[in-house]
């Protein structure tokens, strides 16, 4: 039975006692049939969310609209005014158009559900004594959780053993500064703050590694007991939905106004009071949007599931519609720009010799030759003792090809896998001469002082010890005589102006008297080994997709840990800068010796940060956005996540990122690709830019019905539509395309404009006039119609039986305006579900015209072919009208490009 964690202080137990109690072995972890006991009993390990909507209730919702509001109200005149066939196809519409919101709601969540469970936190965790990467939400407790820096803690823990572990807990404790954590037992009192054996779900590792037990898992954790503070919350609404609520309120209010002047208007008339009633509410109700809502929940749910496809998971849906605003990339360098796949390719030993490495990425084939081509003795001695350290002072493997076909890989870090490949070419067997000098002691790799060292004995002998150093050049040598560091400083920044990572190595030849625990004690002690030097090189992607950036008006600029002439040979190489500036490349060291404003003023030429603490990353960010910028920034480190959370999309790396980056960021990227960031902008934009044709399609199918309104009253005639038919419009017509619209793919040129505006309006002048247009053509041609008819002698329903047909044709048509602001309809790329909700619409308005039951609920008659292909020409014009203006507008443009000096 496992104890309740609410009733057991898990604190001032020994590690021991604690994992007794749960019933585990801390050595095996749970037996996987008892976790399933255990699952099955206790629940998830999450925290107790918003209960799914439930389609009843969504249904419900729908009629919670005003719109809806206006709907029945309308119902219900009709009844009072004895209209039930209009009552009856009121409600009929009201309740298909709650169906249709409701589906569409269910399949967006499903949507997002989905994209929710691809970005789901992974945790080790032993289980029958076998290590395995299990999703948190499966842990129990009772579970052994293995912890390393840079992993987020998933559940209440006690830990079991701790190596230099640090845990940052000011997500539960306020407390700003990382704790350092212990395996002691504490008292029972102890306050949660000092619990020092414990690490909590919500907090994240910034150092060390640790195994620990779960003890609390989802509701029962600290952080589950605070959650119900936070029930009721919810996500602010992004700047896109408050431009649409906005867009919203000002339609209401033009659409009461309408209704006020059609009312008057129709009084003036002596025109029915139910009849101009009715056709009032019904324009009212083709000036509000009703389809806006769903289409833009759409729009944003198939954008993320567009750039999920793609290698790109939106964690937060702000993302979407920001990214289409980015003009500022700040992207690594390593694995994003360059494939991560290490190869060395020159040596620099102290003796000013060069000796260059052939073959490519981990297969150990290729030869050592010198600088003017000849093979160098395997037996060099300069050369082995720098390989020996190489090897040594080393954490990774070399994994042989399988037997699936998979080639030659490393397990740890690439940059030593490199250095083994290298030292099996030369003849070293990497195994053999580990077993021969065992480490004794480490001091692990230090960011800040981006260095490592390992203490070996030498050939199994105990009075043979020696001390290897490796780290960053400037490092290393600030340790050895000053006598060893010009020449070796020159070779290393010639080195690193080949764009090659270069590593130096060192060795203290008797380190008896020097304890391994802090480098600065080796000051002076140091004898240089070498250099090596390491190519890491440009993903065949990347040139493109900076190119791609520069076109779409986004800059991209690298921010690198590596040496700064490193990070400008592969900024030029992929296009970020210039080839003649060195000015455009700061390192970490002048960038804190500028003020803000001089940062500020020099950004637009510094195309390379290198050697930047993760802290600058922030301050980076912060400059930036100072200057208007929409900046999107990678990161894959601990200490990357207050940069990834302050910028306006923070993208975090899904193969080399940690935890507490993903959780930082709005994106996360499977692949670690440039292009793939890239390629998530496109879509965004792809969104963005759905959602405006939506907008026109609507707001110019909106206009020409209460212009052809306003034309007929203010002209003396007949009321050229009946209420129904109205509703029938803005409901169905409009809403088997309005969704349909948002699907629409890209236009192809998304990367050619600039990025969108911060401040953008919805309706912007282009689309206003684009309204006018396609509203003023449709508008004349419907009301042209209707007067033409009846001076023609026509019955007024049979007119207006050709007025309504040619209204909806005039949708149909322009719908097909809107797909694009600039190529023609006739050669867009085809859109499947545009074209299904075209022949949906078809139908439907044929079973309007030709089904005597709903001839009568719609007032129609049946129009002969020959009459209906005549309304069809007709109603095309609408699409002539919108070429003509496109071909414009394409001969304008290219006549700007012709002229002399303009920018192609």
């Amino acid at each position: 039975m496992t104890p309740n964690p609410a009733e057991t202080a898990w604190h001032s137990l020994d590690a021991a006692d604690a994992a007794s109690r749960l019933g585990v072995s801390p050595e095996r972890g749970l037996d996987s049939r008892e976790a399933a006991k255990r699952t099955a009993r206790l629940g998830p390990n999450a925290l107790i969310e918003p209960p799914r909507p439930v389609m009843w209730r969504s249904f419900v919702r729908q009629f919670r609209s005003p719109l809806i509001g206006i709907l029945f109200a309308a119902a219900v005149l009709a009844v009072v005014l004895g209209e039930f066939g209009d009552a009856t196809v009121i409600i009929a519409v009201v309740v298909v158009n709650a169906a249709i919101g409701t589906l569409q709601e269910g399949r967006a969540e499903r949507s997002m559900a989905a994209l929710r469970k691809l970005a789901e936190l992974q945790v080790r965790v032993l289980r029958d004594g076998v290590e395995s990467i299990l999703a948190a939400r499966d842990l129990v407790p009772g579970d052994v959780v293995l912890l390393a820096a840079g992993d987020a803690v998933a559940a209440d823990a006690r830990l079991l053993e701790a190596t230099r572990f640090q845990v940052a807990e000011a997500a539960l404790t306020g407390e700003s500064v990382p704790v350092s954590k212990s395996t002691s037992v504490l008292s029972e009192a102890t306050t949660l703050p000092e619990r020092d054996c414990m690490v909590y779900s919500g907090t994240h590792v910034t150092a060390g590694r640790a195994r620990s037990l779960v003890v609390a898992i989802g509701a029962s954790t600290e952080v589950g007991r605070l959650a119900g503070l936070t029930e009721g919350a919810v996500d602010p609404p992004t700047p896109l939905e408050q431009r649409v609520r906005h867009f919203g309120r000002w339609l209401v209010g033009a659409a009461l106004v309408l209704f006020v002047a059609v009312v008057a208007l129709g009084m003036m008339r002596e025109l029915s009071l139910s009849e101009i009633l009715m056709v009032a509410i019904s324009q009212m109700v083709s000036m509000v949007p009703e389809g806006l809502p769903v289409a833009m929940t759409i729009a944003l749910a198939v954008g993320m599931r567009r750039m999920a496809e793609r290698g790109a998971i939106i964690r937060r849906l702000s993302a979407v519609e920001t990214l289409g605003s980015t003009t500022v990339i700040c992207t690594d360098k390593t694995g994003t720009l360059t494939r991560n796949e290490m190869t060395v390719c020159t040596l620099w030993l102290p003796d000013a010799r060069v000796v260059d490495v052939s073959g490519i990425g981990y297969a150990p084939h290729g030869e050592l030759r010198t600088a003017g081509g000849m093979p160098i003795d395997s037996d060099d001695a300069p050369l082995r003792e720098l390989l020996r350290a190489a090897v040594l002072c080393n954490d990774a493997k070399i994994l042989l090809p399988n037997n699936e076909g998979s080639g030659w890989s490393v397990l740890g870090d690439p940059t030593e896998g490199a250095l083994l490949v290298l030292a099996t070419k030369a003849g070293i067997d990497v195994e053999t001469l580990r077993s021969a000098a065992p480490r004794e002691g480490e001091l692990p790799f230090d960011a800040d002082t981006k260095m490592m060292a390992t203490r070996h004995r030498l050939d199994n002998d105990d009075a043979a010890r020696r001390v290897f150093v490796k780290g960053a050049p400037e490092a290393v040598l600030r340790l050895c005589p000053g006598s060893a560091q010009p020449d070796a400083r020159t070779a290393a920044d010639a080195m690193a102006a080949r764009a090659l990572r270069v590593l130096a190595f060192a060795e203290v030849d008797d380190d008896s008297l020097v304890p391994l625990t802090t480098l600065s004690a080796l000051t002076g002690r140091v004898r240089l080994l070498g250099l090596i030097g390491q190519i890491d090189p440009p993903r065949d992607e990347a040139k493109a997709a900076v190119a791609q950036c520069r076109a779409a008006g986004i800059r991209p600029i690298m921010i690198t840990g590596d040496h700064k002439l490193t990070g400008l040979a592969i900024a030029r190489e992929v296009g970020i800068a210039g080839r003649s500036d060195d000015r455009i490349a700061i390192d970490g060291a002048e960038l804190e010796r500028m003020g803000e404003s001089e940062l500020r003023a020099r950004l637009a030429e510094i195309a390379v940060f290198a050697r930047v603490q993760p802290a600058q990353k922030l301050r980076i960010v912060e400059a930036l956005q100072a200057r208007g910028e929409t900046v999107a920034m990678t990161g894959d480190g601990i200490n990357d996540a207050p940069a990834l959370a302050r910028a306006d999309v923070g993208v975090a790396m899904g193969m080399a990122g940690t935890e507490v980056a993903k959780n930082a960021a709005k994106i996360v990227i499977t692949d670690d690709n440039f292009a793939t960031i890239v390629s998530a902008v496109e879509q965004g934009r792809v969104v963005y830019g759905n959602l405006k044709k939506v907008i026109l399609f609507l707001f110019a199918t909106s206009i020409d019905e209460v212009a052809i309104l306003l034309l007929a009253l203010l002209g003396g005639f007949p009321l050229p539509l009946a209420a129904v038919q109205i509703l029938w419009i803005n409901i169905v017509t409009e809403g088997v395309l309005t969704v349909n619209l948002v699907m629409e793919p890209p236009d192809g040129d998304e990367m050619q404009r600039a990025p969108v505006p911060r401040d953008d309006h919805l309706l912007d002048r282009e689309m206003l006039i684009r309204v006018m247009l396609m509203a003023g053509a449709a508008a004349a041609v419907g009301f042209g119609w209707f007067a033409w008819r009846l001076a023609s002698g026509a019955a007024v329903d049979v007119a207006r039986t050709e007025t309504f047909t040619l209204v909806v044709l005039c949708q149909w048509f322009n719908v097909l305006n809107c797909r694009s602001a600039t190529r023609s309809a006739l050669v867009v790329l085809p859109n499947p579900w545009l074209i299904g909700g075209l022949l949906l619409g078809a139908v439907l308005q044929a079973a309007v015209l030709y089904t005597p039951f709903l001839n009568q609920m719609f007032h129609t008659q049946p129009i002969p072919t020959i009459q209906l292909l005549s309304i069809i020409a007709a109603a095309s014009m609408v699409l002539w009208i919108e070429e003509a203006r496109k071909a414009f507008v394409r001969w304008l443009t290219r006549r700007r490009l012709a002229l002399p000096g303009a920018v192609r």
